[in-house]
């Protein structure tokens, strides 16, 4: 199913939700809805389920105009962070319970219930309750109830803000492979730039209520329209006025490790003098913070543990730096 909004206006008092905010969802896409605290995801995404009603513009599934149908007349299946389980029904009664509900046969109901859970990874567990179930499985079971009732569309907001970081990393890999299986129209409210990466086909990036742009993860990562997709979208530090990505910025001993030979040339090919203020270990690479000797701004780069290594970095070192590529839209 094909979503589109088109114009869409919400406003809070004086707080402007969503400012004529349009957006095209593909059939079968995993699209994320990424920004920060109050940028409009949650707004939209509620705007999309028939949760919010819009002050002007449209919502259209599949070429039908839902605007003004309630949420129970959209066939869409949710998923929030904290998910309202039946804590008296089993894993298999709650899955069931939308099927239940539409009056479906009892064979079909016990036949779609173990395709799900053998889909989620539930299928020993049948018989436990919720209480008896981690975080993430107690979201896993979410989804198939969510998907029991065959959705059109299945909206996910920020489903997995509430776990630690291992389960959530997990989790989402396992959606992304389920999205592949089931092939359902998804959208993913999140504000975690790498689950946005991590999972999704496309990105809007949203900001004070309005679309900063859509694309694929390469697409934002790689050609930012602006300095603020560029900042939210994964870290930059900037050098000499330019934004950068940590992992693109070369460090060495002496300039010539950035193809001058002099100082005066290292200077006209963008190297400059740094100094080392603290060196972190985190797991396969390494954050080097650096304070810039001629400007005193602080910034980071991002180096491989065997460059570590090899350059032996110490807190007070002077280090020689260069970007090795910064983006188009880096200081405009």
């Amino acid at each position: 199913m094909t979503i589109s909004v088109a114009h869409a206006n919400k406003r809070y008092g004086d707080f402007a939700a969503l400012d004529d905010v349009s957006l095209d969802i593909p059939k079968g896409s995993l699209t994320a809805l990424l920004g920060p605290s109050g940028s409009g995801k949650s707004t939209l995404l509620r705007a999309i389920a028939g949760l919010d009603e819009l002050d002007s513009g449209t919502v259209t599934i599949n070429g039908q105009d839902v605007t003004r149908l309630s949420p129970q007349r959209r066939d869409i299946g949710f998923v929030f962070q904290h998910y309202a389980a039946f804590k008296h029904m089993t894993v298999r009664e709650n899955v069931a319970f939308g099927l239940k509900i539409r009056k479906r046969p009892k064979a079909e109901v016990a036949r779609k219930v173990d395709e799900l859970l053998e889909v989620v990874g539930l299928a020993g567990f049948q018989t436990r309750y919720p209480a008896q179930l981690s975080g993430g499985q107690r979201q896993r079971m979410a989804l198939a109830r969510a998907l029991a009732v065959d959705p059109e569309v299945l909206l996910l907001d920020e489903p997995f803000g509430a776990l630690d970081a291992k389960v959530r990393e997990d989790l989402r890999r396992w959606l992304r492979r389920l999205h592949d299986e089931v092939h359902v129209t998804t959208v993913l409210v999140t504000h975690d730039q790498q689950e946005a990466l991590d999972v999704a086909d496309r990105i809007a990036v949203l900001n004070k209520g309005q679309i900063e742009q859509v694309g694929s993860p390469d697409d934002l990562y790689d050609r930012p329209a602006n300095e603020f997709v560029m900042s939210f979208l994964g870290s930059v530090a900037r050098l000499n006025g330019n934004l950068v990505r940590p992992h693109d910025i070369r460090l060495g001993r002496t300039p010539d490790l950035a193809l001058a030979g002099a100082d005066s040339e290292s200077v006209e090919n963008g190297v400059f003098k740094a100094t080392v203020v603290r060196v972190v270990h985190l797991g396969f690479e390494v954050r080097v913070e650096l304070t810039n000797a001629a400007t005193g701004d602080d910034f980071h780069a991002q180096i491989t543990r065997g460059d570590a290594a090899a350059l032996a970095l110490s807190e007070g070192d002077d280090v020689f730096v260069r970007a090795t590529r910064i983006p188009a839209v880096a200081g405009s």
